[in-house]
């Protein structure tokens, strides 16, 4: 079974510095896309960040200039490195892959971690 591992978050006072991590095990074909997403209570769950195999991310512009997405692919690990913390920033943060099913031929599969609580003070 797939399954992903998150660390990393905690309670942080605004300006400070996280560092979010999620291991995938269980993979058994390779995976795509990683990426991590938020929700806030009341809130709709957002993409924060994804990174492509190849390593090409893509940002939400709330987060542009002071988060960066990386990914280790031989530890089938993504990282989120956040800067400059802002309240707004405060959230349940998931890590997210999309796992190949299959050797051959189209099929992935969506998954995700269980969630990582992340609060930014004043």
């Amino acid at each position: 079974q797939v399954q992903l591992v998150e660390s990393g978050g905690g309670l942080v006072q605004a300006g400070g510095s996280l560092r979010l991590s999620c291991s995938a095990s269980g993979i058994r074909f390779g995976i795509n896309a990683m990426g991590w997403y938020r929700q806030a209570p009341g809130k709709q769950r957002e993409a924060v960040a994804t990174i492509t195999s190849e390593g090409f991310s893509d940002y939400a512009d709330s987060v542009k200039g002071r988060f960066t997405i990386s990914r280790d692919n031989a530890k089938n690990t993504v990282y989120l490195q956040m800067n400059s913390l802002k309240p707004e920033d405060t959230g349940v943060y998931y890590c997210y892959a999309e796992v190949r099913r299959f050797a051959f031929g189209r099929g992935w599969s969506d998954n995700w971690g269980q969630g990582t609580q992340v609060t930014v003070s004043s």
